[in-house]
């Protein structure tokens, strides 16, 4: 029995997309990960075959930077970057008008070349990431089943009447006029035709007895894998999902750092911060966020990604600043974590009993961080206009998580450390 992992090549979505694959691994089991040369480390760090895809035009290794990608994927990413100081609707229009280039690239082409992996690797299972959209499209149009990874919130895949890139909620520190969400979702809905324009003529190229979609962001594969803990999703969706299986977090293993070990044996209790790869960008946000730390004296780990440290200000020397960090495992003893709302910060902390102060900035993070608001588990703010000091205030109320949210904390993370994420998607493709 063998798996085929299909990834987009950034570290943000291999990392967990692997995690998922150790349950075939450790049971003896050939895993071939199909994706691009940036992430080749990381397969070949998890011990799996590395298949060369290349499903977008941009990489991320780990750590971003707009210089270090193509000139068209740069000047997107500087694009990008500046909308998110703009705002949250700014930020969300800004991705949409970006769409097809970033999730139908080459789409023809891809799924072609999605199917010669198929055909060499012969895989028993299949999973795949629910945004490679051209991977998907050629295993739909041959009748491949597979694995359809939604990572990130669950809202990626749209439900009922939700528009892709509209978030279905906000946090309550986020408040867009309601013209201007009317607005949005009035360009998201073009967008959304033309994707499904684009998606069905590649269909019947691929496969001429294709049935055109109306919605191809709500396209899904037979079997949907949520990356996310079910205490996390909103009643009323829940009624609308497809088949599926919530994973809760996907925690994956990380090489031993000595350092990093000696660091919390005398740091523990303390904040752990990461704005993730690719908004680490976001220097301003960092530093207010370091000073909220200072003013409380509260040891700090700090990914900074791409900001350079020299940018936070004078840092306490008893601090762990470095570009990258390993997560997991600083999260395993850290008070509180403080993060853009990404689906990997989120999951992993929420699986780790770390309540959160997230800062969202893009995409699903909204969405993301008013379910993690929702659930009494963090607090969000929006990242342009929180001072110092209420990001000060955050952390206190998360240092002191009121005692019902604490133990309802405590014992998703125990109930997902019995029964972990790879552990479900297994039992679930398997079965």
């Amino acid at each position: 029995m063998s798996l085929l992992v299909i990834s987009p090549d950034y570290a943000s979505h291999l990392l967990p997309l692997a995690t998922i694959a150790t349950a075939w691994r450790n049971r003896g089991e050939r895993v071939v990960v199909a994706s691009g040369p940036a992430t080749s480390g990381i397969v070949e760090e998890f011990g799996f075959e590395c298949h060369d895809l290349r499903l977008g035009r941009g990489s991320n290794p780990g750590v971003i930077s707009a210089d270090a990608q193509p000139a068209d994927e740069g000047d997107s990413l500087r694009g990008f970057f500046e909308a998110t100081r703009q705002g949250a609707v700014a930020t969300l229009r800004y991705q949409a008008a970006e769409r097809s280039t970033d999730l139908m690239w080459r789409p023809v082409e891809s799924a072609r070349a999605t199917m010669r992996a198929v055909d060499e690797v012969r895989p028993r299972h299949v999973i795949v990431d629910h945004l490679a959209f051209s991977a998907r499209l050629g295993l739909q149009t041959a009748g491949v089943p597979y694995g359809d990874v939604v990572l990130g919130h669950p809202s990626a895949l749209p439900v009922g009447d939700e528009v892709y890139g509209v978030p279905p909620a906000w946090p309550r520190a986020i408040a867009p006029e309601p013209a201007e969400l009317a607005d949005l979702r009035r360009l998201c809905e073009r967008v959304s035709e033309r994707f499904a324009e684009e998606w069905n003529l590649a269909a019947a190229e691929l496969d001429p007895g294709h049935v055109p979609v109306e919605d191809a962001f709500a396209s899904h594969g037979p079997l949907v894998l949520y990356n996310s803990p079910a205490a996390l999703a909103d009643d009323d969706r829940l009624r609308l999902l497809p088949r599926h299986r919530f994973l809760g977090s996907t925690l994956r293993s990380e090489r031993v750092d000595a350092d990093v070990v000696e660091w919390v044996g005398r740091s523990a209790p303390y904040a752990y911060v990461s704005l993730g790869s690719f908004l680490s960008v976001r220097g301003d946000v960092l530093r207010r966020i370091a000073d909220a730390l200072r003013s409380l004296g509260l040891p700090a780990a700090i990914a900074t990604g791409s900001t350079p440290a020299g940018d936070l200000g004078d840092l306490p020397a008893d601090w762990l600043v470095r570009d990258y960090l390993p997560q997991v495992r600083l999260l395993g003893s850290a008070a509180v974590a403080v993060s853009h709302g990404g689906n990997n910060s989120v999951t992993e902390s929420i699986g780790s009993g770390v309540p959160l102060v997230v800062l969202p900035l893009s995409t699903d993070q909204f969405a993301g961080a008013a379910s993690v608001e929702r659930s009494g588990f963090g607090v969000a703010l929006d990242p342009n206009t929180a001072t110092a000091r209420e990001i000060a205030d955050a952390l206190r109320r998360m240092l002191d998580l009121p005692p019902e949210a604490r133990t309802r904390l405590e014992a998703l993370a125990a109930g997902q450390a019995a029964r972990p994420g790879p552990e479900v998607a297994f039992d679930a493709l398997t079965a």
